[in-house]
């Protein structure tokens, strides 16, 4: 998958931005656009050295650290749609593709018990949202350690300035 022009599609870059978002090169690249085969394309977008370069420039501009991923994760637990997973509920027989295009991220579980009826449990969404207010708690605890650390660099600073 050779390039000759420099710079990235709006396809790629729509990519890019969706891959640091979800981390899921098939999704991704699905709502990306490239729907013929996504898992595919999403791989060989990987294995691109200018797209991985700019995955990593845009980590590094949202500073996608793991907390910062599970954060966003738990976001999706906590204020997701179900709509997804109740349609499934009506589906009799959901094709592969049907279920590749649905969200489930917020599904724990999906049983189908003997008598052909389908059970779906979700994730716990107050513990979702316990452990986001739990994080935020931690920042704005953190941010005054922080800006004490930085004013005592300042006064450091301005000490070996005077001398």
């Amino acid at each position: 998958m050779e390039r000759k022009s420099k710079g990235l599609t709006a396809k790629e870059k729509t990519f890019c931005n969706c891959f640091v978002s979800c981390g899921s090169a098939d999704e991704a690249a699905y709502n990306a656009g490239f729907v013929r085969n996504p898992k595919r394309s999403g791989e060989e977008l990987l294995c691109r050295e200018d797209i991985a370069d700019e995955i990593k420039r845009l980590g590094k501009c949202r500073t996608s650290s793991l907390s910062e991923i599970a954060t966003v994760g738990y976001r999706r637990l906590a204020f997701g749609k179900i709509s997804d997973a109740v349609s499934l509920l009506y589906m009799e027989n959901p094709s592969r593709e049907q279920l590749e295009h649905m969200d489930l991220f917020l599904v724990s579980e999906i049983k189908r018990p003997k008598d052909g009826s389908m059970e779906i449990k979700f994730f716990d969404r107050l513990k979702a949202l316990e452990k986001l207010t739990d994080d935020s708690e931690k920042e704005d605890r953190a941010t005054p350690f922080y800006d004490a650390i930085a004013k005592g660099a300042e006064a450091l600073r301005s000490e070996t300035d005077e001398s």
